[in-house]
């Protein structure tokens, strides 16, 4: 039921998210500085679907947000770090590019169905869906979620999630040492202590299941997937990362306060952190 749910959830935010092909969207109602009023996103999106034969039939969706004023080429890069050899940023650009990946995926399971698609004995649909969310882009600080799911037979569908945040001041990829020096190892205890803090929503015969209690790894990592707002910083982690499938994916959140006297100045001063 848990795996059912999750994927109903992506579904959910992938269709909730997903702007209409052509549409702008103008960041300037929540922003506070000239720069980010300034700030304008648009999306290119393709979603198709192939028959290859009458038991199999895949599908191919993915949108990718579009930054007309953005122009520097190490930011792009990070920003598409999932779309490798992207030469052309632009709108066009970016359509031509979904086009030629979308080709690319049916020809891909077409050829190499030869192989294996008499062992499919009932019909079936697979697919692969791509999508770049923008979520905030509070005091010149980007976040972005990508998220990613698909199915090519077996037990379930599978997801995951990476979130990135950019700092549009300084056009780059924010770190986790550009927010706290904590060290590495006191990190991960904090990790650890605030597993149970956001319910992943499991259940078995007995109830509620705590998220320590599928963990798979004895350390939780600080992985550069995390995101934030005014109150914590949030690391996020997709299924099998640090759990097993059955808790979907976990955030844990690390308060302000349990970082208080290593928060980097600048980031601070921006965040208007107290």
């Amino acid at each position: 039921m848990k795996n059912t749910i999750a994927v109903l959830a992506v579904s959910s935010l992938l269709a909730f998210s997903a702007c209409k092909k052509g549409e702008n969207t103008t960041l300037s109602d929540k922003t506070e500085t000239s720069q980010t009023e300034k700030f304008i996103v648009d999306s290119v999106k393709v979603s198709d679907s192939s028959k290859i034969a009458d038991s199999l039939t895949i599908g191919f969706t993915s949108k990718l947000l579009v930054f007309p004023t953005l122009k520097d080429k190490q930011l792009l890069d990070s920003i598409y770090f999932q779309n490798k050899g992207i030469k052309d940023f632009s709108k066009k650009g970016l359509q031509a590019f979904l086009d030629n990946e979308k080709n690319k995926y049916f020809n891909s399971v077409k050829s190499d169905s030869k192989d294996w698609l008499s062992d499919i004995s009932y019909a079936q649909k697979w697919y692969t869906n791509t999508h770049m969310n923008l979520v905030s882009t509070d005091n010149d600080y980007m976040h972005i979620g990508y998220v990613w799911s698909s199915y090519e037979g077996g037990a379930h569908d599978n997801y995951g999630f990476s979130e990135r945040v950019f700092d549009l001041k300084n056009n780059k990829k924010l770190e986790l040492k550009d927010i706290t020096s904590m060290p590495k190892a006191q990190l991960e205890a904090i990790l650890m202590k605030n597993i149970n803090k956001v319910h992943s929503g499991t259940t078995d015969n007995k109830g509620e299941v705590k998220n320590s209690d599928m963990l798979l790894v004895e350390v939780i990592p600080a992985t550069d997937n995390f995101y934030f707002d005014q109150k914590n910083l949030y690391f996020h982690y997709s299924p099998y990362e640090i759990t097993a499938f059955a808790a979907g994916d976990i955030v844990i959140p690390v308060s302000w306060e349990e970082l208080k006297g290593t928060l980097n100045a600048e980031f601070k001063e921006r965040m208007k952190i107290k």
